[in-house]
């Protein structure tokens, strides 16, 4: 059960869901092989996924905040210069440099380019983390077989190396999922709150010497009471 050479092979960006690959148990330590390659290599992907998703949110982000640092210095200098006399006319312009950045701004915190990118920097370093423990841990479990078991069998041996690999992708796709949870809260938080829409309410008009209620909603149908008969 030696350690393979890890190089993480075909396009980048793993998809989700993945099923253990086929293979012949006749021979443990190549099907545990094989597991760990599989394994690392999702790992690998899952990290290359992040930092690819980070360098487009960069790019992405330096652009707003390019604009909004412009759109606000030129707010700021052009009505000034209007007012100062040396360019006339361009006050109008000032305010729609405002109204730029304020654009900029809001595209930014609506798309989370900047919070998204520090969560990829972030989840790219613990998977990347997280790989490096499961390497050493699996560096442990070969050393123990080469110098021999001294307790348990060849079946506790592969079960406890399953058990790595299992105990590691899951940690893995709990980082992925809290993630992303966290990335769809930060959406719903910059999207505006709906506006919440009543039907407006038809009070009758005020009469004299009667008191002003407000109409709330449909008057009951009270039942009629005939008068009482003379005596």
């Amino acid at each position: 059960m030696g350690q393979p050479d890890m190089q993480p092979e075909g396009p980048l960006g793993d998809p989700a869901g993945r099923t253990l690959p086929p293979g012949d148990w006749a021979e443990p330590a190549a099907r545990l092989d094989e597991l760990y390659r599989w394994v690392e290599q999702g790992a690998l992907r899952t990290a290359d996924r992040y930092l690819a998703d980070r360098l487009r949110r960069r790019r992405a982000a330096n652009v707003l905040r390019g604009g909004t640092a412009a759109g606000v210095v030129a707010g700021a200098a052009l009505p000034l210069l209007s007012a100062a006399g040396a360019v006339s006319g361009c006050a109008p312009w000032g305010y729609l440099a405002l109204l730029l950045a304020v654009a900029c701004a809001g595209a930014d915190r609506a798309f989370g380019l900047t919070s998204g990118l520090l969560r990829d920097t972030v989840a790219a370093e613990e998977v990347v983390r997280r790989l490096r423990t499961l390497q050493f841990d699996w560096a442990a479990e070969c050393a123990r077989e080469m110098l021999g078991p001294a307790e348990g069998t060849a079946a506790e041996a592969v079960e406890r190396c399953l058990g790595i690999l299992r105990r590691f992708s899951e940690d893995v796709a709990d980082l992925v999922r809290t993630e992303t949870t966290e990335w769809l809260l930060d959406v719903r938080a910059a999207r505006p709150p709906l506006a919440l829409h009543t039907r407006p309410r038809h009070d009758p008009p005020p009469v004299a010497g009667r008191p002003f209620v407000p109409h709330s909603g449909p008057r009951p149908n009270m039942p009629r009471q005939r008068p009482p008969e003379p005596r």
